[in-house]
């Protein structure tokens, strides 16, 4: 009998026991031994649920129990997480996470942890929901020195833009649909200025590079400044935006990283990525690109892959281990990246700002696509010409 305990009984983690109970015969066979989850910790009751008996208030129960061998932390955050998933660790018992900030803050340091007490520290599901990317990059795509990961991972801006452009609707009302439907929370800051999706590429760049990769240092603009104007003008030039988040890794094996809203050639199959799904690409020097597509968020694809994590710590054991990264941290090459730029300009100022750079299309009255220009040498264009320029929105090549 394999038993797993489950912190947290919330949207996630209901679903990792939802998902273990309507599949046990699958997972069980897979997992070589019956399975079954053995205790649930959260700090509510929930009186009349199917699994109520299972429900405790006290972590060293399950610390102390040698019968349970896997732990899926599904509580979120970094201040309990962090403590309850260290002391599994240290008890030698494997722990499988969903939690994208935990992995980015932490994740070498609770690798190590794993390895020196024999047993795996797995977060299939921290990034893209249900697609298994981390996955495929530490095993298919082992042969490939990876040069660029780039993406549409949080759903909530996906749908918000989506919308916008299909519905022809503002900014303000479509985010209050998209909290209508339960695809944005309550204080949608996370996804809408692009955090959410800087702790995702964060955890990709870790494993592309080797290194700790700090989401906080991974410069994050939302897309709260997206206007219906900004996407109509995208849409004739023959553009969709898409907040994404990028990390490119440089000869000298330095890396950048960064979120954007980003002008995405209609055709390219990111632009295509429509709603609340996600799609990854994974450019590899000799296989060149390849693409992970599905849903990026949602209850039972985000447990579907927790699940799959613990049928590989139940089947591999010790032998479980993610190629990760240590916590040097990278040799950074922020703002060393260079793109092409629409501008958006007040009116009877295209022609004066055009003047201005090399290189440069108008593609309107009040469109001019630039040449490719670095982060700081937009900056330097905007504080010269200050409100004649409405807003600038890098494109995506």
């Amino acid at each position: 009998m394999i038993y797993v305990a489950v912190l947290g009984y919330g949207t996630v983690g209901s679903g990792v026991v939802e998902v273990i109970d309507r599949n046990n015969s699958i997972v069980s066979a897979n997992s070589g031994d019956e399975m079954q989850v053995k205790y649930i910790l959260d700090l509510r009751d929930f009186p009349g649920d199917p699994n109520e008996s299972k429900v405790i208030h006290d972590v060293d129960v399950i610390l102390n129990d040698p019968d349970v061998s896997i732990v899926c932390e599904t509580m979120g955050g970094v201040g309990a997480a962090y403590k309850f998933t260290k002391a599994a660790l240290e008890k030698g018992k494997s722990v499988v996470t969903s939690n994208k900030e935990l992995v980015a803050k932490h994740g070498a340091e609770l690798m190590k942890v794993a390895r020196d007490n024999g047993c795996a520290y797995l977060f299939e599901a921290s990034v893209g929901g249900g697609i298994p990317v981390i996955r495929t990059i530490i095993t298919a795509l082992t042969a490939e020195r990876i040069t660029q990961i780039a993406g549409i991972l949080n759903g909530t801006t996906n749908f918000i833009l989506t919308r916008m452009e299909e519905d022809g609707a503002d900014f303000a009302d479509t985010l209050k649909k998209a909290q209508e439907l339960g695809y944005a929370e309550a204080d949608p800051t996370a996804d809408i200025e692009g955090h959410d999706t800087a702790r995702k590429i964060s955890i990709l760049a870790d494993i592309m590079s080797g290194h700790f990769v700090d989401s906080d240092n991974i410069s994050a603009e939302g897309i709260t400044h997206i206007s219906g104007d900004d996407i109509a003008e995208a849409s004739k030039a023959g553009y969709r935006i898409r907040l994404l988040g990028i990390a490119n890794r440089y000869d000298d094996d330095s890396v950048s990283a960064m979120v954007a809203p980003f002008l995405v050639k209609k055709g390219h199959p990111l632009a295509g990525v429509c709603d609340v799904f996600n799609a990854i690409f994974v450019t590899g020097n000799m296989l060149d690109e390849t693409m992970y597509y599905g849903k990026g968020a949602g209850k039972l694809a985000t447990a579907s892959a927790v699940v799959a994590d613990v049928i590989d710590a139940a089947v591999k054991g010790t032998s479980c281990k993610y190629t990760g990264w240590d916590e040097t941290p990278v040799s950074s090459a922020a703002g060393c990246d260079s793109y092409r730029y629409m501008v958006r300009c007040s009116a009877g100022s295209t022609d004066e700002i055009k003047a201005s750079l090399s290189g440069a299309e108008a593609v309107s009255d009040t469109v001019l696509f630039t040449g490719k220009m670095t982060d700081s040498q937009y900056a330097d264009l905007k504080n010269r010409f200050g409100e004649k320029i409405a807003n600038g929105i890098r494109i995506y090549e």
